[in-house]
């Protein structure tokens, strides 16, 4: 499941990681760290909701 950031719409995509921050493809958001962040707004992760 993908999941999008309220702040400015940033889309993270478990298939793609986040490679800014380090993140593996096939990451779930569940299971990103604790003070991950947006990688465009550094919104924390409770600022996020899912998306289909």
């Amino acid at each position: 499941m993908k999941y999008k950031c309220k702040i400015c719409g940033y889309v993270y995509d478990p298939d793609i990681g986040d490679p800014s921050q380090m993140i593996l493809p096939q990451t779930i958001f569940e299971e990103l760290p604790s003070g991950w962040v947006c990688p465009i707004c550094d919104a924390p992760k409770e600022d996020f909701f899912p998306i289909n």
